[in-house]
């Protein structure tokens, strides 16, 4: 289904306002680095251990009385997959998400228990899930909810920034989030609009990173290599989200399977939050020094969700 309108700061108001009506505000923590104290929004501690509860509420709010009846599809490897299922038990709409096979069982997991059917592709194998996702939205007359691509996907995200701006009485100057589609980062341009805003990608999965560099949209590379960060595998950003990108981040970052790992760590032991390798992406590039701290720096953490063997494995050094 293609969007007729684009992601507004209003939006992004209107979004932060339905969304405070059901969800209490994340914690934002303080967090030493080199002497410099940082700001960490806690976003892994949302009821499904996600930021993706936020679009995937405020889209499905939006939806009309007829659009509720013939039910919603999302794509995600599972966390988007868990709000779009969050939402749709909350309002009674019925929810099919197409997850790939290879998904954090944990996440395939809670997707079930939530509700929604569960329609896997092979990533593995080159199984396009867009293609997936679109046959199953013409068989049922379903609407797309895609996780990154959708103006109110990209509002719901930006109302955590409306949050930060309220916990730190007023806008940070920069900040540094995890970056798969864009639709975070979309959307804390627009709820901040006197922030800097890095997006933070894992290594072989940079196509926003090399896309503002090219300032034309860069797909993935076929060769890619594999990720822990699953939450951030995907394919390209979209122009809806471009187009605010562009204007808005002055570079990307990419950080190292080491570096994420370190984060992890560290997230742990001083914060006390487990937190899954694409949630921890943007904490990975602070720590590593590739971004110059501003005074009132925020970085996002943005997802829990991951395997209990292996977050053990992280926090032991066997992986």
């Amino acid at each position: 289904m293609i969007q007729t309108r684009e992601p507004t700061a209003e939006g992004v108001a209107f979004a932060a306002r339905k969304i405070a009506e059901i969800l209490r505000p994340t914690p934002l923590l303080p967090l030493e680095i080199d002497g410099q104290t940082i700001w960490c929004k806690a976003e892994c501690l949302q009821p499904i251990g996600a930021f993706k509860i936020r679009g995937g509420w405020h889209r499905l709010t939006a939806l009309s009385g007829e659009e509720r009846e013939r039910g919603v599809v999302g794509v995600s490897s599972g966390n988007h997959a868990q709000g779009v299922a969050w939402a749709a038990r909350k309002l009674g709409i019925a929810a099919t998400i197409v997850m790939p096979v290879d998904a954090p069982a944990v996440k395939l997991a809670n997707t079930r228990a939530l509700g929604a059917e569960v329609a896997l592709y092979d990533r593995p194998g080159g199984e396009d899930r867009d293609e997936v996702a679109e046959r199953v939205c013409a068989g049922r007359g379903a609407t797309l909810v895609h996780a990154y691509a959708d103006p109110w996907v990209i509002e719901g995200q930006g109302s955590a920034g409306i949050e930060i701006a309220a916990q730190m009485n007023g806008q940070p100057d920069l900040i540094v989030t995890p970056c798969g589609g864009g639709g975070l980062t979309a959307g804390l341009a627009l709820s901040c609009p006197d922030a800097a805003i890095v997006p933070v990608e894992p290594e072989g999965w940079d196509d926003v990173c090399r896309s503002l560099a090219s300032g034309t949209i860069q797909k993935v590379t076929a060769d890619a290599p594999p990720t822990a960060c699953d939450a951030l595998q995907t394919p390209a950003t979209r122009p809806i989200n471009f187009a605010i990108l562009r204007e808005r981040c002055p570079f990307g970052l990419v950080a190292s399977p080491a570096e994420v790992r370190a984060a992890q760590r560290l997230a742990f032991e001083k914060l006390r939050l487990v937190v899954e390798p694409g949630g921890a992406a943007a904490l990975a590039a602070v720590l590593a020094g590739k971004v110059e701290l501003a005074p009132r720096t925020a970085v996002m953490l943005t997802g829990g969700n991951t395997d209990a063997a292996a977050f053990a494995a992280v926090l032991t050094g066997s992986n």
